[in-house]
């Protein structure tokens, strides 16, 4: 066995349980009741998977505490110990210490439990019983009340423990002792824990039984629960007495491990139905059937009276999720990140080789080789999209971490505040994914700091008391936006201008764009807090936001009005490996434009092909750059030159080039370092005929237009100013 792999599988699976506890964690805040009950519950086994594979790589900090943490959870499900905002915000430190510890390990590093948090763990435990009502588990008998199970036997459902065995117990001798308090009148030995025959240990146990028990006259409950006492820390013993309420044994049923899918088992195993019961219902139906009456196994049961339809349709959940796990089960394969990026290269390779030889099939002249290569093309181009989609990743795997970062920092600045996000769905390429979340966490608590306002100060302005703060993704215009959005103060542009302008990054007379100020807030070092907190003010946050993406080829875009909010925009690539192109050359050079950037293309009209940097598209004015004159290409341009228009978020250019040479497939290669200092390109890639053409930066492109064309007209303007005013100065 390789351990160093089952231990990375460890980590892994470790990262996702600690998630789904702090998931449930935030669940339990806001949800009473069965609800609360099913996060608590999902806490508990989080928690006990954790310390079961922490066990089996001797990781004794993680395990200890662990189980600390457990019993604490297994009193809560008891109903023995209280909800309170204190336990939870205890709960929540130690799951972080969990990961501490966890990482520590990963490391290499001494590990060391909080004595803090073991203190209050412990103070948890020995707390006095609440008149809190049970959650699961607890069985008492209640007279009174119509929804009962009319069953006369006790129901017992037991899970041993893996460590039974080692423990020097035998499993076998409880049932034997329990037999001699009464008569056992069905038992079901469950193998559903059963691990594959070659990841067997033999000193585990995996069994589990389901236990119809008639009890002596004079044995109770107590007495029943005294057979299981020395296992009880480490098995799993539920007890239910004779005509039980449903909610019981509908709780029982929920926390089933996955096993049968067929409804009468589970309801055999749930304790809702005598194995004797099922036998009839079964041949009823076996009857209906053959009279052509197909009537479901669950409307039989109802209808005999044998179950109560709360029972049989907690089943059919239950049947429903074991099914979702199976398919999960077979549909999911883990891939090491390390071999699908090989798996990109090698494909990026053969889109480079598929187009060489698209290229020399094209010059031979044979008809048959140029059939066979365009369809060698068609199958490399479906590959290069399958094996692209493998890295596509849901942003929710990012946005599933803010729920704890808003709930903390709202704590922390003693600020009501809800969290909304949308677009959880859109999908992002791993590599990009990976790199968003510090841009994202600076932009949420800087929303959160700077943008929602005080209690005080929203009932003055006619707002809510709580502060919303959004995230939402969304595909447009071949790129990936997402959104961080506050319904705060927005942004005072007087006052950035006003710092920007003392800091020295801009002159006084100076005229900027409405976007062109809000971007002074990126700058380094630049902030407009009064104070520094522990969440901002030092104006270094937003500064790495904006590296964070231009690194990754993107932008950001602010729209704020004061008093109303801010949303900011990180507008990104779908993708930084492989891409639809377009191709165009000017001179000896070629350029490829990204092909979901280019909206059209057109011939540039002779009587603006002079010194005019705009043209009339139906209409509306579009701002041009020629491409041969922003990378100084020596030559001649040709009486016939051709515009493409791109598009980026909502802005639009054209790109004025000599030839449109059509569409490829670009593997996107890095800058050498000569030209990674040049504004307006985004990567090279090589040609089929072994060349290598330079990717465009199509954003920069756009932006530089747009300022081009802001500045001409803000010099056409001063133009007509100077001329009124010689005019009014020659008046009499």
């Amino acid at each position: 066995m390789n351990l160093e792999a089952a231990r990375q599988a460890f980590y892994e699976e470790t990262d996702e349980l600690l998630a789904a506890m702090e998931a449930a964690l935030l669940a339990v805040e806001s949800s009473t009741g069965e609800d609360r009950a099913e996060h608590l519950n999902a806490m508990f086994r989080a928690a006990h998977t954790i310390k079961g594979s922490a066990g089996l790589f001797d990781f004794r900090d993680v395990v200890t505490f662990t189980h600390l943490i457990e019993s604490v959870l297994d009193r809560v499900r008891e109903g023995e110990l209280a909800v309170s905002p204190s336990l939870v915000q205890l709960l929540f430190a130690c799951r972080d210490h969990i990961n501490e510890l966890v990482e520590a390990t990963r490391d290499g590093a001494v590990s060391t439990i909080d004595p803090k948090l073991t203190a209050g763990l412990q103070a948890a435990m020995h707390q006095r019983a609440t008149s809190v009502p049970a959650m699961q588990g607890r069985v008492e008998i209640e007279s009174g009340g119509d929804h009962v199970v009319s069953s006369d036997f006790w129901h017992i459902s037991l899970r041993f423990g893996r460590d039974v065995l080692r423990n020097g117990m035998d499993p076998i001798s409880f049932i034997r002792y329990l037999g001699s308090l009464g008569r056992i009148a069905y038992i079901a030995c469950l193998y559903d824990g059963l691990p594959q025959p070659d990841e067997m240990d033999p000193e585990s146990c995996y069994l589990g039984f389901e236990i119809q028990f008639e009890a002596a006259p004079h044995v109770d409950k107590l007495a029943i629960e005294n057979v299981f006492d020395f296992i009880r820390d480490d098995s799993k013993v539920r007890i239910l007495p004779p005509h039980a309420h449903v909610d019981e044994y509908l709780r029982l049923i929920k926390e089933m491990p996955e096993g049968s899918s067929r409804l009468g088992e589970l309801l055999v195993r749930g304790g809702a139905l005598t194995p004797l019961e099922l036998d009839e219902v079964l041949g009823i139906q076996r009857d209906a059937a053959a009279a052509g009456d197909h009537r479901p196994l669950g409307t039989l049961l109802v209808e005999e009276g044998l179950a109560p339809p709360q029972a049989v349709a907690a089943a059919l959940d239950k049947q429903r999720e074991h099914q979702v796990q199976r398919n999960r089960e077979h549909r999911v394969v883990r891939v090491d990140a390390g071999r699908l990026d090989g798996l990109i290269d090698l494909v990026g390779e053969l889109v480079i080789v598929g187009a060489a030889a698209q290229l020399a099939a094209g010059q031979s002249g044979n008809t048959s080789l140029r059939e066979a290569v365009a369809s060698l093309s068609d199958l490399v181009e479906r590959i290069r999209d399958e094996a692209l989609s493998l890295r596509m990743v849901p942003v929710g795997d990012i946005f599933s971490r803010f729920p704890r970062v808003v709930r903390d920092a709202a704590r922390d600045l003693s600020k009501d505040i809800q969290l909304e996000m949308e677009g959880e769905e859109t999908e992002l390429d791993k590599s990009m994914v990976d790199k968003l979340g510090d841009p994202l966490i600076h932009l949420v608590r800087n929303a959160i700091d700077h943008g929602i306002e005080a209690t005080e100060v929203r009932r003055r302005r006619g707002k809510p008391d709580y502060g919303l703060v959004w995230l939402n993704a969304y595909h447009e215009s071949g790129s990936v936006v997402i959104e961080v959005g506050d319904d705060g103060g927005g942004m005072n542009r007087a006052r950035i201008r006003q710092r920007a302008i003392e800091r020295g990054l801009i002159e006084e007379d100076e005229v900027l764009s409405d976007q062109e100020i809000l971007q002074l807030v990126f700058e380094p070092g630049f902030s407009t807090a009064d104070a520094v907190t522990n969440l901002s003010g030092r104006g270094v946050g937003m500064d790495v936001v904006k590296r964070n993406i231009e690194a990754m080829k993107g932008e950001i875009e602010i729209d704020s009005a004061e008093q109303q909010g801010t949303i900011v925009r990180l507008r990104l690539p779908l993708t930084l490996a492989i891409i639809d192109g377009f191709q165009v050359g000017v001179g000896t050079a070629t350029f490829v434009i990204p092909l979901d950037l280019v909206i059209e293309c057109l011939d540039l009209p002779a009587m603006q092909a002079g010194v005019q940097n705009y043209v009339n598209l139906r209409g509306e004015v579009l701002p041009f750059l020629r491409l041969r004159d922003l990378f100084e290409i020596d030559g001649t341009p040709p009486t016939r030159e051709a515009v493409v228009v791109v598009q980026y978020g909502t802005s639009r250019a054209g790109l004025v080039v000599d030839r449109l040479e059509g569409e490829l497939q670009a593997v996107i290669k890095p800058l050498g370092q000569l030209f990674r200092g040049v504004k307006g390109l985004g990567g090279s890639t090589i040609l089929g005929s072994g060349a290598v053409a330079l990717i465009l930066d199509v954003p920069d492109l756009v932006q530089r237009a747009a300022a081009d064309e802001r500045k001409l007209s803000a010099a056409g303007q001063r133009r007509e100013v100077r001329r009124i005013g010689i005019a009014e100065d020659k008046e009499p």
